[in-house]
């Protein structure tokens, strides 16, 4: 399989400075709207054979015109939605680092038991996740794209890849719009191809 995961357009939820990851969660903006539709020309080149997004509703707003534009039908697994924050709910997004994502690095590291706070473990996070992309195997996607969040993207992504550079967290973070692509399978594992963490949507 290749499989392309694809952050979600700007949200009011990123326009606010805080971090939410509750679902249903916020609409995209005004921005987000028109970085989805140029996300979908970004994409045309590539022609996906399914198209999955998380139950949030600001993947499915940026779903909507590269799934337009390739006449897919969206398919909705909550297995690709963004790490709960838990007790950090709510608190600046600028303080992720020393905050909600704590636990996360510590997945990163190899203690897939640490647990953010009234949240999930990384064995939680990435069982999710990889049952999610079983069932896009189990439909017969080979090249699906994966439309997703900055935290679920990179960490699973570098919790699973043979080649991950977990220093990318902080040199090349997946903002709106950027891309990871890769290689492999649920069943043998995953090589990186490529990671676009600032695509150009100007």
């Amino acid at each position: 399989m290749t499989i392309t995961l694809v952050r979600h357009a700007e949200s009011l939820g990123n326009v606010s400075g805080l971090i939410d990851t509750k679902v249903p969660g916020p609409n995209l903006s005004a921005l987000g709207q028109t970085q989805a539709t140029k996300l979908a020309t970004l994409l045309h080149a590539t022609k996906f054979d399914g198209a999955y997004a998380s139950n949030m509703v600001r993947t499915q707003q940026t779903a909507a015109p590269t799934v337009a534009d390739q006449h897919l039908k969206l398919n909705i697994q909550p297995g690709f939605r963004e790490i709960e924050a838990g007790q950090y709910e709510g608190t600046p997004e600028a303080a992720a680092m020393t905050g909600y994502l704590q636990a996360p690095i510590k997945w990163l590291q190899g203690d897939r038991n640490a647990r953010i706070p009234g949240s999930i473990d990384g064995n939680e996070f990435d069982k999710r996740f990889d049952d999610a992309l079983l069932v896009a195997q189990s439909r017969g996607s080979r090249n699906p794209v994966i439309f997703s969040h900055g935290g679920t993207i990179m960490f699973w992504s570098m919790m699973n890849a043979s080649n991950a550079d977990p220093s990318k967290l902080g040199t090349d973070p997946m903002r709106n719009g950027g891309h990871v692509t890769l290689k492999g399978s649920p069943q043998k594992g995953w090589t990186i191809v490529e990671w676009v963490g600032h695509p150009d949507l100007s």
